[in-house]
C-alpha cells in the first residue's frame, strides 16, 4: 500500500531561507510521498548562476518565483522573471535560467516521472543495463546529461559520486 503525501501546509519558504548559508544553492525542499501524482521542488540559485539550456521532452512545468530575481530564457525568447510571477513552460520548449544580482528561489510542479524499473540480465535486450543511479540529481531527480558532471545543470545540487 502506498504511502500518501501529506496534505496542507508542507514548506515555509522563509523557514527554509532563514539559517541558509550564503553559498547554498539547489534544492531547499521536495514534494515526497508515494501516493503523489506531482512532483514540486523549491530551488536557490545564487547570483549569477544559470541553468543552461536544455529541453525536457516529457513534462510541462508549471515556475513561480518565490524570490528574487532572474530571465527566463525560452525558445530563443527572453522573460523577466520577479517574485510573485508564475510561468508554465510547455513539454520539448527549450529553457533556461539566469538568477540576476539578488539571487533566485522559485518553486516547480510537474506531472511525477515514473520510478526507475529494475530488470534481470535475461529481461534486458543486449545484456544488463548500466547502473546510472550516480547521475541522478538528489534535488530535482533529473540526470546528468554530461559524463563525469558533479553538479546538476539544472538546479546546482551536489550529485552523488
Amino acid at each position: 500500500m502506498s504511502v500518501p503525501p501529506e496534505v496542507g501546509v508542507l514548506a515555509d519558504v522563509e523557514e527554509l531561507l532563514r539559517d541558509l548559508p550564503a553559498d547554498r544553492s539547489g534544492a531547499l525542499w521536495r514534494l515526497s510521498g508515494e501516493g503523489r501524482q506531482l512532483d514540486s521542488n523549491v530551488i536557490r540559485m545564487l547570483p549569477g548562476t544559470r541553468v543552461s539550456g536544455h529541453v525536457e521532452p516529457d513534462l510541462d512545468v508549471l515556475l513561480c518565483v518565490l524570490g528574487g530575481s532572474g530571465r527566463l530564457e525560452i525558445d530563443g525568447g527572453r522573460r523577466q522573471l520577479e517574485s510573485g510571477c508564475v510561468a508554465w513552460i510547455p513539454r520539448g520548449t527549450r529553457r533556461g535560467l539566469l538568477a540576476h544580482e539578488d539571487g533566485l528561489v522559485y518553486v516547480t510542479v510537474h506531472r511525477r516521472r515514473p520510478g526507475l524499473t529494475i530488470r534481470s540480465a535475461a529481461e534486458a535486450e543486449g545484456g544488463e543495463a548500466a547502473c546510472l543511479l550516480n547521475r541522478v540529481c538528489p534535488g530535482c531527480d533529473r540526470p546528468a546529461e554530461e559524463i563525469g558532471a558533479r553538479y546538476c545543470s539544472r538546479c546546482g545540487s551536489q550529485l552523488p559520486s
